[in-house]
């Protein structure tokens, strides 16, 4: 494990939330919040993706921090169906910008049902400035509160995703696109299915390059 990442413990609405937390050296850096996969089909903050993407944030200079929802590894409390892990993703993001109150800009980042969770918290929360939702599932959630969408990201999914016919996908994209002023870029990742199995690297890329893309706006 790299030594300048730290296990924390951060006070959460039912007791505390196990996480790991990265702080760049870097002052005024950006800050990012990633949500993982949901917790009563095994997503934890150690599933690849999570870990993937809280490292291609770190190599772009962020303190970033991934986080156990509420019942999951070391965290206290028992799953609450999205309410309660959005209140956990609010306590961690408070956390977050405490520890780094001079950020330069604010990212958060889910992947499938914590870019639900990361969508939410983007509509309640006016200084996230950029966001990115890997395997969303709009044909399992309704996505139609991002309406309109408050800012700019990135949706990646893959064209083999074998739980969200492509349509879904489509439709949100088409509703987005509509929106003025912001700009949600939709990614295909070519071979991949819905949680990336063998793809992690073509995944990988695309974060990077987004990242280093939008970040050098502010």
């Amino acid at each position: 494990m790299d030594s300048k990442i730290f296990e924390i413990f951060i006070p959460g609405p039912s007791g505390r939330l196990e996480a790991k937390y990265y702080k760049s050296k870097k002052v005024t850096s950006p800050i990012a919040l990633i949500l993982h996969p949901h917790p009563q089909y095994g997503g934890t903050m150690s599933n690849k993706v999570v870990v993937q993407t809280f490292h291609t944030f770190m190599e772009n200079n962020f303190s970033v921090c991934r986080v156990n929802f509420r019942g999951v590894g070391k965290s206290d409390g028992d799953f609450d169906n999205g309410q309660g892990e959005l209140a956990d993703a609010a306590a961690a993001l408070d956390w977050l910008e405490r520890e780094n109150f001079d950020n330069s800009q604010c990212w958060i980042a889910g992947f499938s049902f914590g870019s639900l969770i990361a969508m939410q918290l983007l509509m309640r929360r006016p200084e996230i400035n950029r966001f990115i939702a890997i395997s969303p599932q709009p044909n399992v959630y309704d996505f139609s509160f991002l309406s309109p969408c408050p800012t700019s990201g990135l949706m990646a999914y893959g064209k083999k995703d074998e739980l969200v016919p492509v349509e879904h996908i489509n439709e949100l994209n088409k509703r987005l696109s509509a929106q003025k002023g912001i700009k949600v870029d939709f990614q295909a990742i070519s071979d991949a299915n819905h949680f990336f199995s063998k793809s992690e690297e073509s995944l990988a890329k695309s974060l990077d390059k987004y990242i280093k893309k939008e970040s050098a706006l502010f």
